[in-house]
């Protein structure tokens, strides 16, 4: 029988060694955990296998992420809290965040990894049905903006050169965003400091701290 535990701790490891640019083995992987080598194959398939599961493994935590965002009857709050979801993902798994973009590793379920965007879709539709965003915007543009936002400051924070105070940029960086595809300047501030709050209070709203309004 088949241990998610194990298969976990394999996929960890094998993030972990390439974020540390160490040649990856099979002897490497399983060194003091206490399984064999076979348990690649076991688990995966072998090293092919392995390396689609790793990067699968980020869009799959992503995933789950995303789902804790619960939403509230305002969408452009979501909307924020999404990408700070998206942001505590990626400071929470910064070895396995490396690899989701990295296009040398195919994925296991291509569809599961795109639905991560489509959760921003949605989040668009929803504001724009509420009548926060102009009719013209197109959603999986703004998705896709708002997703660059959240993908610059992780790269440079979770995996890269700047401190997390950081992360409060996001905060005017997507106020400029929505305010861009209609909404009232003052309210979207309220909204993404709140939506940027939940998830991430001490970085939500600047160098003010406050995230009420």
């Amino acid at each position: 029988m088949k241990d998610p535990a194990v298969r976990s701790l394999l996929i960890d490891r094998a993030a972990q060694t390439l974020a540390a640019r160490e040649p990856v083995t099979l002897r490497s992987l399983v060194a003091g955990t206490g399984v064999s080598t076979m348990a690649v194959y076991t688990y995966f398939g072998g090293m092919d296998g392995l390396w689609k599961a790793v990067r699968q493994e980020g869009f799959t935590r992503l995933a789950v992420r995303l789902a804790e965002v619960s939403p509230s009857a305002d969408p452009v709050r979501d909307l924020a809290a999404l990408g700070a979801a998206y942001l505590s993902n990626a400071l929470a798994v910064p070895d396995l965040y490396r690899v989701m973009f990295d296009a040398a590793f195919d994925l296991e379920d291509a569809a599961a990894a795109d639905d991560t965007l489509h959760c921003l879709v949605r989040g668009v539709e929803r504001a724009t049905a509420s009548g926060r965003f102009r009719d013209d915007v197109d959603p999986l543009e703004l998705a896709t903006q708002s997703w660059t936002v959240g993908h610059g400051l992780a790269s440079l924070v979770a995996t890269g050169p700047l401190p997390r105070q950081a992360l409060a940029h996001g905060v005017p960086l997507l106020t400029a965003l929505f305010t861009d595809a209609g909404d009232d300047p003052v309210r979207c501030r309220r909204s993404v400091e709140r939506g940027w709050h939940d998830l991430l209070p001490d970085h939500g709203s600047g160098p003010s701290g406050a995230a009420s309004g």
